[in-house]
């Protein structure tokens, strides 16, 4: 007697293969940036539609997801993948899924059109709900993250990458904000602008690992543009100023006090730093940098959120 194949445990391969196209690890940092707009939203007394902002955070996920699926291609592609050897999954190095022969090229860009296709007509459905002020986001969103791995931008090869990502999370901050809100205001942008910074450096942080493999290839990341040590001090110098100009904000009275509780995440920054230092030149040894460095990002933003919403609930 044949046996038939199990189709659920198929079906279930598959999308756990789906899921981990994506690294879902990092789309953590999408939730919490959705999380930090949609509580500025509510401390400033603009109500708060679950509904919406629940919808607002999946598409923000998906978006992050097409960014991801996109890169994985384009590096295995230009061959950035392949050749990295000394990158630090799940941190660096893309999935790894073409390199292993779980998924190959052809599937990993149907996945990206299909995230993009679907995305097209739900952000659509998002802006008539709330503005077009959303949908202009979404679009400057998503052409940044085509332009990021994609020729002929490949702003990742042009020691833009890190900054164009940074810009990619301002503005999902001040989308989650404007889902709310309606309109656009000084608050979010403040708030995000810090918050955006930190991923900044997280992501020159991930470069160092992959510093090799990416100038084997041409893919100018600040790492490799600038060497270990100065790319160190920049990283010291970004994670000063998100903290500092968050202080400075609030002193200038754009964000409220509560906004302090980012803070928070100065001292992981800083011991991120420091080990990102010592250990420039040995990639192998920088894991618990780019943990910490992750950590403060995730930190700074729900710090931040956790003040705005105790602003929130005291109205």
């Amino acid at each position: 007697m044949k046996s038939t194949p199990d189709l659920t445990v198929s079906r279930w391969a598959r999308t756990g293969l789906w899921l981990r196209m994506t690294r879902p690890l990092f789309l953590l940092l999408t939730v919490v940036a959705c999380v930090l707009g949609t509580a500025t939203a509510a401390a400033c007394g603009c109500g708060l539609d679950l509904s919406l902002a629940a919808g607002a955070t999946a598409l923000a996920v998906l978006a992050h997801a097409a960014g991801n699926v996109l890169n994985d291609l384009h590096d295995a592609r230009n061959g950035a993948d392949a050749s990295n050897q000394t990158g630090l999954h799940p941190f660096t190095g893309g999935s790894r899924l073409i390199q292993t022969g779980a998924v190959s090229e052809r599937q990993t860009a149907e996945l990206a059109q299909a995230l993009c296709v679907f995305l097209l007509p739900a952000g659509l459905l998002l802006a008539v709900m709330t503005g077009p002020g959303v949908l202009l986001l979404g679009l400057a969103g998503m052409a940044l993250a085509w332009a990021y791995s994609a020729p002929p931008f490949r702003l990742m090869s042009r020691g833009l990458g890190e900054l164009s990502v940074g810009l990619v999370w301002f503005l999902v901050v001040i989308g989650a904000d404007y889902v709310q809100r309606r309109q656009f205001f000084p608050i979010p942008a403040a708030v995000a602008l810090s918050f955006a910074t930190l991923v900044a450096a997280l992501l020159l942080a991930n470069g160092f690992p992959d510093r090799a493999a990416d100038a084997q290839v041409g893919k100018q990341t600040l790492v490799v543009r600038l060497g270990p040590s100065a790319a160190a001090a920049l990283y010291g110098t970004w994670v000063v100023l998100a903290h500092g100009w968050l202080a400075l904000s609030v002193w200038l009275l754009i964000p409220p006090m509560q906004a302090l509780w980012g803070l928070l995440s100065l001292p992981v920054s800083l011991a991120a730093w420091a080990w990102l230092w010592r250990y420039r030149h040995r990639p192998s040894r920088l894991r618990p940098a780019l943990a910490l460095s992750a950590s403060a990002v995730m930190a700074h933003g729900l710090g931040m959120a956790w003040g705005f919403w105790q602003l929130a609930s005291a109205r």
